[in-house]
């Protein structure tokens, strides 16, 4: 009876997928056709102060790019996600996007919510 416990926790966190955390609080903004992405993502959030964020950590500019390629070598099949703040200005979040673009990935995707949740 034991082993079959083992067997089925192995197979829950093998089939299962985490949902990463930027690491930092956002407030998105809404849009009505905001959809979920089906693949494992690589999520970049901007603050409202235009501080950058990726993998619970606070990082430059310049260092966006070469995070990318890392976590796209871990998860070649992950698509990236601008998530940026309502207050974000669109020059900082389009320089993300760019270094994103520098990065090798061809699409990126903003993050926003639903009306209503």
């Amino acid at each position: 009876m034991l082993d079959i416990v083992f067997i089925m926790l192995i197979f829950f966190i093998v089939t299962s997928s985490f949902t990463r955390e930027t690491g930092v609080e956002i407030d998105k903004p809404l849009a009505d056709e905001a959809g979920a992405l089906s693949n494992g993502t690589i999520l970049v959030a901007v603050r409202d102060n235009d501080d950058i964020w990726m993998a619970s950590r606070q990082v430059e500019l310049r260092e966006v790019r070469s995070m990318v390629e890392r976590a796209r070598a871990e998860n070649p099949e992950g698509s990236v996600v601008v998530v940026a703040d309502k207050g974000a200005r669109i020059g900082t979040v389009t320089q993300v996007m760019d270094q994103v673009k520098l990065a090798g990935v061809e699409g990126v995707a903003l993050s926003a919510e639903r009306p209503g949740g």
